[in-house]
């Protein structure tokens, strides 16, 4: 059996997870890591307080 296969059906299982990596996984990702760090900065200011000088 060899190491690297080229046949057709792998180059087409790789363009369909190119695809799906660029057009679903990455946005995704890129929306929970702005959603969690922003529910974070929340949460934060909920128990310290919001930003500024001290009274």
């Amino acid at each position: 059996m060899p190491l690297t296969d080229d046949s057709p059906h792998r180059a087409r299982k790789e363009t369909r997870l190119f695809f799906f990596l660029i057009v679903v996984f990455f946005p995704m990702l890129s929306v929970a890591i702005v959603g969690g760090y922003g529910f974070f900065v929340w949460f934060l200011q909920m128990l310290l307080g919001p930003p500024g000088p001290p009274n």
